[in-house]
């Protein structure tokens, strides 16, 4: 007997999910959208299997703005064990050199500054950073090491929380594209001891906060009792991660052209950057930019939510 194709549904937004330890980004996310059963479906930015916490998942319409939470800033917690270093960087990989730890607390406090504000980080070769296509940690596990250009990045919060024994806490507030695995390593070469990531979780991505988010088994429960519909409920609006935007509210006839691909005037507009748009039910309908001219040019739109 044919199987029946399963038909997806149309709904729109962001789930805020704490990603659990062990997934993948892709793995939470595609577990997600079966349970919302929804037709199209993006994540913001990988975390490591390793890596726990904040994961805005976005659904339908609010696809189109995924790339703007994938370049805000990021703030994480991370445990950093001390006294090895590791192929991957963090607790998942080969044990590559051990080394006696014989530093404390106030040897930790006194090389963080160093990291602190503009600095240079050469991406690990287990990342999902392409050469020539392919993904270096695919490259990695086929024993390959490829040279890798430095990027430059901004750590805008380095703290340490806590330290005890051989095991360092830290709190990180950086901007996007920032390797917590070659920070941890990095301050451990510093150190003279080495270090790897133990843990690590995101506390902020963007807006979103931890506290804003929801468990994997708690939409598993809420969809066991009420299935896809009942998932909904976790949908935040699709312009949640642009709330910090100037918002414009088009008149009808402004909002009918503009959803059209016409650029149009509004008062009160900015005289440059991006803008949230809302027609005159005050529904959000996209995002604009300011031109030259002063008028909004449509961006990304949205014609039914």
């Amino acid at each position: 007997m044919a199987q029946v194709k399963r038909i997806r549904r149309n709904v729109s937004g962001i789930i805020l999910l704490d990603k659990p330890l062990g997934f993948t980004s892709n793995a939470a996310l595609q577990k997600v959208r079966w349970l919302l059963n929804a037709e199209k479906a993006g994540h913001t930015g990988s975390l490591d299997p390793l890596a726990t916490g904040v994961l805005p998942l976005c659904f339908g319409e609010a696809t189109k703005f995924s790339q703007y939470l994938l370049d805000s800033d990021k703030a994480y917690e991370t445990l950093a064990q001390l006294g090895k270093t590791t192929t991957t960087a963090d607790a998942e990989g080969e044990v590559l050199q051990e080394r006696p730890v014989t530093v404390g607390r106030a040897d930790v406090e006194a090389v963080l500054p160093s990291f602190r504000g503009q600095i240079s980080q050469i991406p690990p070769m287990y990342s999902a950073l392409k050469r020539d296509g392919q993904p270096l940690y695919k490259l990695a596990r086929a024993g390959e090491v490829v040279e890798r250009e430095p990027r430059s990045v901004t750590i805008v919060r380095l703290e340490l929380l806590a330290f005890e024994g051989d095991t360092a806490r830290l709190a990180v507030d950086c901007s996007k594209g920032t390797y917590i695995r070659t920070l941890v390593e990095d301050i451990g070469e510093q150190l003279g001891c080495g270090a790897y990531v133990a843990e690590l979780r995101r506390t902020q991505a963007g807006p979103f906060t931890l506290a804003q988010t929801v468990t994997l088994e708690e939409l598993e429960a809420v969809h066991a009792e009420g299935g896809n519909e009942a998932v909904d409920r976790f949908l935040m609006p699709s312009d949640s991660g642009l709330l910090d935007w100037p918002l414009l509210q088009f008149s009808e006839h402004s909002s009918f052209y503009w959803l059209n691909g016409q650029p149009v005037r509004a008062p009160d507009a900015p005289k440059f950057g991006m803008v949230r748009v809302q027609d005159h039910n005050g529904r959000f309908i996209g995002i604009g930019e300011v031109s030259e001219d002063g008028r909004i040019a449509p961006r990304r739109l949205i014609r039914s939510e």
